[in-house]
């Protein structure tokens, strides 16, 4: 089920199959796709948060973190389409573009089941940090 909502950052495809969305972008389908969760409870599912980057991660708005086990986790916060993560527990998220290409709402609209906005608004992507136990570098 590929769902298509405005997110915190920009218009995207939410689902659990992750081949599925890089089918629909024309991506390789082994290709990783950060992941969508809506509360720190889902986080402690996929990763082990390095201890000095608690407080970081807690406070970081529109921000992804690529952990120590290379999983890229998004923590959504007091958005929307945090009612639609908390009903599946988590998602994989990408833009509702085609791969490299700008946003187009005639591709988003035609290859989602669900349509979870109506008005969307193409916005700037996640910033992400790549953490260590004991680095952290800027990615995006």
């Amino acid at each position: 089920m590929i769902y298509l909502a405005q997110t915190d950052t920009t218009v995207g495809f939410l689902s659990q199959d992750l081949k599925k969305l890089n089918a629909i972008k024309n991506r390789p389908l082994n290709q990783p796709c950060l992941i969508c969760v809506s509360k720190f409870r889902n986080l402690q599912n996929f990763s082990r948060i390095p201890k000095k980057y608690k407080n970081l991660i807690r406070r970081s708005k529109k921000t992804t973190f690529i952990y120590p086990n290379s999983q890229a986790i998004r923590v959504v916060k007091d958005h929307p389409h945090t009612k639609l993560l908390d009903k599946l527990g988590w998602a994989y998220s990408t833009s509702a573009n085609p791969h490299k290409k700008a946003f187009d709402i005639e591709f988003a609209v035609a290859n989602a089941d669900i349509i979870i906005d109506t008005k969307f608004t193409p916005a700037q992507a996640s910033k992400i940090y790549k953490i260590s136990k004991t680095n952290i570098k800027k990615i995006r």
